[in-house]
C-alpha cells in the first residue's frame, strides 16, 4: 500500500468518528437460552434481539457454545470464543444474518413451508390433472 498522506489519514479519522456516532454498536450481549436468541443492548439505549437459527454461523451451535459472547471493537463486533465466530453488529441490526447465498436459501426454505389458499387451490387443480408432468429427455 502506498504511504498514507495526512489528508487520507484525516479523512479516515473523520469517517471513523461518523461511524461511532451513526452506526449501531453494542454495549452488552447475552444468549437467552430459554428462547434460543441473542439480545443486544445498544449504545443509544435501544435493544435488539434475534433468534440464533437465523444466523448462518450460529445455527446449529449448542447452548454452551452460545453462552459466552464478547463485545469488542468499540461495540461493532460480537465474538463467540467457543465457536471462533465474529459478527458485525450493524449488519445484524440491518437483518444481514449470513452470506447472500445462504440467506437466499434460508428464505426459500421458509417460503416453501408456508401454506396459503392459493397454494392449496393450485395443488388441487394440478392433482386433478394427474399431477406434475413427467420430465422428458430432450434430443
Amino acid at each position: 500500500m502506498a504511504n498514507p498522506t495526512d489528508a487520507r489519514l484525516e479523512a479516515a479519522e473523520a469517517e471513523g468518528r461518523a461511524m461511532l456516532e451513526s452506526e449501531p454498536r453494542a454495549v452488552s450481549a447475552y444468549f437467552d437460552h430459554e428462547r434460543a436468541r441473542v439480545a443486544l443492548e445498544l449504545v443509544n439505549g435501544c435493544a435488539y434481539v434475534f433468534p440464533v437459527t437465523l444466523v448462518q454461523d450460529l445455527a446449529g451451535a449448542s447452548a454452551d457454545e452460545l453462552a459466552i459472547i464478547e463485545v469488542d471493537g468499540m461495540g461493532f463486533n460480537l465474538h463467540w470464543p467457543r465457536l471462533d465466530v465474529d459478527l458485525y453488529v450493524p449488519a445484524l441490526v440491518a437483518g444481514i444474518f449470513g452470506t447472500r447465498n445462504w440467506m437466499t436459501k434460508a428464505l426459500a426454505r421458509e417460503a416453501g413451508r408456508r401454506t396459503s389458499v392459493a397454494k392449496a387451490s393450485a395443488s388441487r387443480i394440478n392433482g386433478a390433472k394427474g399431477g406434475r408432468p413427467r420430465k422428458t429427455a430432450t434430443p
